[in-house]
This record gives C-alpha cells, structure tokens and sequence, in this order.
C-alpha cells in the first residue's frame, strides 16, 4: 500500500536527479497543452479623441467587435493546437515522467508521442478524453472532476502502449482509478500550499520546482497503481 509521502518523495527523487530537463519538459507540456495558459491581462482600448462629430459610440463598438474577433481566432488556434501538438506533447511528456523516475531521461521523450505510428489514434483518444470530462463538467462541476480523475491515466497508458486501442485505455484507465479517486485528489490537494506560493510568486515557484514535482509525484502514483 502506497502512502502520499512515499509518492511524493520518490517524484521529488526523480525531479531533482534531472532537474533542468524536467523543468523544461514541464514548461513545454504547459505550454502546448494550454496548462500554462494564464489569465493574460487586457491591454484595453486608449480613447483618442481627434475629432468631435460624434461617431465615438460606433468607433468604440468597431474596436470591441475586432477585440472580440480576434479573441476567438486566438482561442480557436490555441484548441487545434492542443488537439493536435499539445495531446501528443503531453504522452510524450508522461513517457519523459515515467522514464525519468528510475534513471535521467531526455528531452527527446516529449516527441515519443509523434514517433510511434498512431498519431491519429492517439490524438482521437485524448481528444475524446477531454470532450468526455467536459460535457460531464456541464451537468454539474463535480461530475466533470469524477471523470477527470477517471481518465486521468489515459496519456500513461498511451506513453506505455502507443498502439493500444482507444477503448482499451479507457476501460484500463477506469479501472486503475476504481477506489482510487478520492486518494488522487487528497494527493492533489497536498500541493495547494505549493499552488498557493506559485501565485504569489507569479508563477516562478511553480515554473521552476512545483509544477515538476507535481508531475514527477504523478508518475509516480501510476506506477504503484499500474
């Protein structure tokens, strides 16, 4: 029987062992995979005032609508990269976790994900993944976190058995989480003092040691449950 310390000390083992790298695998999977897509602050629109024969109301509307154009072009570009790079990223970055915890693994495992024959099938899994937990999030938020933890080993199994099938690694993902959840979240909730000083920090905490040992935590709570 596992115990959270024991988890968290072997991920913090791993992290340490390799550090520049598995920050910079972190840093990449959060970008691609939108984990470290912050709250950007709007830049806001200036009020020049040249001219005085009344259109201010209609000039205004036209900047907002271009803003809010925009703002859906980016939002929409920011999906299909995540559907198709940052899902792949994120197997390979499990895989570069899963490595990592027994011996120094390199930056190349991020790309495991594009390397192995099933780019289609695995981008089709994640993407069913993430569709699934998020029309069970519009029922209620508590659905949607039961199913997140659900699927939750979904991106290791396919970092283990790329070829597997898309139906297989939901049935094996359910059932290495049954009885499970409630300890996934408990390990969750044991880095919220770390969240809580990555926030104060603006991020730099969890960019250079949270973020890493949370993930290197992570797998190893895969591999005791595998």
């Amino acid at each position: 029987m596992w115990t959270r310390s024991e988890l968290k000390q072997k991920g913090k083992g791993a992290f340490l062992r390799n550090y520049g790298i598995t920050v910079l695998v972190t840093l990449i999977f959060g970008i691609l995979s939108g984990e470290l897509a912050g709250n950007s602050a709007s830049n806001g629109v200036r009020d020049v005032v040249t001219e005085s024969d009344g259109d201010i109301f209609y000039m205004a509307s036209s900047i907002w609508l271009l803003v809010l154009g925009i703002g859906l072009i980016f939002i929409l570009v920011g999906v299909l990269i995540r559907i198709f790079i940052g899902n792949l990223v994120e197997i390979g970055a499990m895989r570069f976790y899963e490595e990592n915890s027994s011996r120094k693994a390199p930056l190349g495992c991020l790309l495991y994900g594009f390397q192995q024959g099933s780019y289609g099938k695995n981008v089709l899994t994640l993407f069913l993944r993430d569709l699934f937990i998020f029309l069970w999030a519009l029922l209620l938020v508590i659905p949607g976190i039961i199913k997140g933890y659900e699927y939750t080993m979904i991106p290791y199994i396919l970092a283990e058995n790329p070829q597997i099938s898309r139906e297989r690694a939901f049935e094996i993902s359910k059932a290495m989480m049954r009885g499970e959840k409630w300890n996934a979240f408990v390990l969750d909730l044991s880095f919220l003092g770390w969240s809580i000083l990555s926030a104060v920090t603006a991020g730099i905490v969890g960019l250079l040691y949270s973020r890493p040992y949370q993930k290197s935590t992570w797998a190893e709570f895969y591999k005791v449950n595998r």
